[in-house]
Order: C-alpha cells, then sequence, then structure tokens
C-alpha cells in the first residue's frame, strides 16, 4: 500500500504526488499541442503559471529564435527554411491569410490571440521580422528581446511581398551560429 506524499507548510497540508500529477497532465496537454491559454483553461489555472513550469524544465540551452512574417508571398519557401534550420516557433502568413485570422474572430477572441502570442514572444531572446515598419514598432515597445527586422515597407502593406529568400537564412543562421559560440565560450 503506497500512501499520498504530504507535506506540510505552515497551517497547510500539500499533497506532492498530486502536484506532479497536475504537472503531467498540463505539459501531455501542452505537448498534444493545446496552447498554454487552453491547458490554463481546462484545469483552472494561471497561463502565467503555465508559462513558468515549462521555463523551470526547460533544458535547452541558448538564445531562442522566433520568426514572425506577413504579408509574406514566398511564405512555403520560408517556411521550409524555419524548419530545417530548427526553429521552433515560426508564424508566417499571406495577406489572405492574415486577413482571414483578422475576419474569423471577434474582437475579444483575436485581441486575446494577440496577447497570448505576446507572452509566448516573451520566452525567445531573437525576434526575426519580416513586417511593415509599424508591427516592427509594436515589437520594440512590447517585447525585451534583440529584433532582426526585414521591412517588407511602409505600413500599409495591401499585398505579399517577396521576401528574400537567401537573405533571410543566412540571418538565421547567423544568428544560429553566433548562438552555438557564445555556449562555446
Amino acid at each position: 500500500m503506497q500512501f499520498e506524499k504530504i507535506v506540510r507548510i505552515g497551517d497547510k497540508l500539500v499533497s506532492v504526488d498530486r502536484a506532479k500529477r497536475l504537472l503531467e497532465r498540463v505539459l501531455e496537454q501542452r505537448a498534444e499541442g493545446l496552447s498554454q491559454q487552453e491547458v490554463a483553461r481546462r484545469l483552472s489555472l494561471d497561463r502565467t503559471f503555465i508559462s513558468r513550469l515549462e521555463a523551470i524544465g526547460e533544458i535547452r540551452k541558448g538564445k531562442r529564435v522566433a520568426v514572425i512574417g506577413f504579408p509574406v508571398k514566398n511564405k512555403d519557401e520560408l517556411v521550409k527554411t524555419c524548419q530545417d534550420l530548427g526553429l521552433e516557433f515560426f508564424w508566417l502568413m499571406t495577406n489572405q491569410e492574415r486577413w482571414k485570422l483578422v475576419d474569423e474572430r471577434q474582437a475579444l477572441d483575436f485581441f486575446n490571440q494577440v496577447l497570448e502570442l505576446i507572452a509566448q514572444l516573451r520566452d525567445y531572446e531573437v525576434l526575426v521580422m519580416a513586417t511593415s515598419e509599424k508591427w516592427y514598432r509594436f515589437a520594440e515597445a512590447l517585447l525585451d528581446c534583440q529584433i532582426l527586422y526585414l521591412s517588407l515597407g511602409p505600413t500599409p502593406i495591401g499585398e505579399d511581398q517577396l521576401v528574400d529568400p537567401d537573405r533571410f537564412r543566412s540571418l538565421i543562421e547567423q544568428v544560429l551560429n553566433n548562438r552555438g559560440k557564445r555556449e562555446q565560450d
């Protein structure tokens, strides 16, 4: 017979086993692709708590690189580059996808998705952006990370823009190579 492992903290009794089970449920649901917000809602937790749990358990070291780009004409080519380079987070959209994202959501849902995206991006040390100048300025104001900017032109941009795939790959490779060098130092 095995009993719950209980720890006394002041007047409280805390079940270590229950905490472990909850942690496992959080990580399993995140691994299945659910967002931090969705897992938090399902398990009645705070989203920032889930983010901190993930940060505590993260074993990958070095700078984490994220990529955002819109409206991008050669999206598929850039996605392939991100995949080839092993990036964890990339969000590239055509102009049609960008407007579909906005049009298919109620204002509050869209706002919540933007806030969740900002929260996710705060976990990265480097953000590569291929956007208009307006979005770059927003990212600078909201994020505390290094932003490498590939300008697609002044705001507003009404149609898809071609991103030089060689320049894009080279920029990301430089960031990744510098990351490796710093880890060795």
